[in-house]
């Protein structure tokens, strides 16, 4: 039976560039995909547009391709990255004008755009839709319409494969869900798209796209089975060999860092999952209840009974909004009597802001080796500990109150008690906060273009 080997080679801006290489070079892969975009990524992109038109998309684009390109040309793989960030066009151009100097004569490069729905905003309130904030249930936006710096729509898959279709060697896009880079593939090489469109081998190249976006997560990263990971220190990231009815088996290059067993394969189904009997995307809607994980082999983790349905009729958009600024600051107290020097750090820095009457919107302490993680659940720690940090952090509405908390906290290097040592001071930012909404698909138009080097 045929099958499509695809690759994830990044799990966020600023991953590991090696294992990329490492796939690109010896993965014998189809199709090598790169994820660099958070939910708030593209708020931080609009800002280096703004001042920059020249820019917006993820700086490590260049670099990154240049590290590729000559293997993909070499080995025949196909690279598709959401790099393009807030302005993929620009991105684009970059890895244009990049192919050229290395006398990469014919490559082709597809380019997404259509996920900037801020120009869209105002018609859609004026054409009734809610903008509903998914987190807290608010409606409508004229408490941030002011403040709104970003806003991009979730796009699936299709554009990508259009992409594909149009004979593009290296496919760009902005915004795009995490999965569509592996799922565009399979969508282009098996047909699952239809027409008819086969719900379940899509809802299979969903979850297949689920196990890999998140690279190492699936190969021993950030695991349960840390202990028994090989030399993480040049961990493999995972490719998936999959076949024309829907099954995957799970890998990696072989003699590669890290591991691949059923846990670690399972780790990731459920990762960032609430429903698993409907996991939704643009491309459809995922069934995990029926998956089935099996050992075949050292490294190698068959997947099968993946179900899936039809795709919703709205899209997530994440909009980014100014609201305010955080001023941090960090402490370190030592043996004896760490604990309580902290917090009476805590009450000095409480009490100073009042009687300052420094405007504070938000304010928290963690403190650092007793309950920084796990919050007020942590149990109350017992004898006298070596040391206890205390991490100061507030959100206020401008930069001055901001940079007062912030002096405020460097202040305890003299207020504190005996042992306290002061880190180095951080600066005042400026918060992008998040309204996560959903708009009608039919509102968001992509757009694809194909340019040739």
């Amino acid at each position: 039976m045929r099958t499509v080997r695809v690759g994830n080679g990044s799990a966020y801006w600023g991953d590991m560039l090696d294992p990329a290489i490492e796939l690109a070079a010896h993965g014998e892969l189809d199709y090598l995909g790169l994820d660099h975009l958070a939910e708030l990524t593209l708020a931080i992109l609009q800002r280096t547009k703004a001042q920059n038109p020249q820019q917006g998309y993820i700086p490590d684009l260049a670099p990154w391709m240049e590290a590729l390109l000559p293997i993909s040309r070499r080995t025949g793989v196909r690279l598709i990255t959401n790099a393009g960030g807030a302005n993929p066009q620009a991105g684009a151009q970059a890895v244009v004008d990049l192919a050229r100097r290395l006398d990469l004569d014919g490559l082709r490069i597809g380019v997404v755009t259509g996920d900037d729905v801020l120009p869209l905003l105002d018609r859609l309130v004026a054409d009734g839709v809610r903008l509903v904030n998914l987190d807290t249930g608010e409606e409508g936006l004229d408490r941030i319409r002011s403040r709104i710096v970003a806003a991009n729509a979730y796009l699936g898959s299709d554009p990508i494969v259009e992409a594909l279709k149009g004979g593009a060697d290296v496919v760009i896009t902005g915004r795009v869900t995490d999965s569509a880079l592996a799922i565009a593939p399979l969508l282009r090489e098996f047909g699952w798209g239809g027409p008819p469109a086969d719900w379940d081998r899509i809802g299979a190249a969903i979850i297949i796209g689920h196990i890999l976006e998140c690279a190492c997560f699936c190969t021993g990263g950030g695991s349960n089975q840390w202990r028994e990971v090989p030399e993480p220190w040049r961990i493999g990231f995972p490719l998936a060999e999959v076949a024309a009815d829907g099954t995957a088996v799970i890998t990696k290059v072989p003699g590669s860092g890290g591991l691949v067993t059923q846990w670690t394969v399972k780790e990731q189904l459920t990762y960032e999952v609430t429903d698993p009997t409907a996991y939704v995307t643009p491309d459809g809607v995922a069934d995990f209840t029926g998956v089935q994980v099996e050992e075949v082999g050292p490294n190698r983790v068959r997947v099968t009974g993946m179900r899936g349905r039809p795709k919703p009729n709205t899209l997530k958009v994440c909009i980014g909004y100014w609201d305010g600024w955080i001023a941090e600051g960090l402490l370190l107290f030592s043996w004896p009597d760490a604990l309580a020097k902290a917090q009476r750090a805590e009450e000095i820095v409480r009490r100073r802001l009042q009687y300052l009457q420094v405007p504070v919107e938000d304010i928290r302490f963690d403190y650092v080796g007793v309950n920084t993680l796990h919050g007020a659940v942590a149990p109350p720690p017992s004898g006298d500990l070596n040391e206890v940090g205390l991490r100061i952090s507030a959100r206020c509405p401008t930069p001055e109150a901001a940079d007062a908390v912030r002096r405020e906290a460097t202040h305890l290097w003299t207020l504190g008690g005996v042992g306290t040592a002061f880190g180095v001071p951080f600066r005042p930012r400026p918060v992008v906060a998040l309204w996560p909404t959903l708009v009608p698909r039919d509102a968001v138009v992509p757009r694809v273009e194909i340019h040739t080097v």
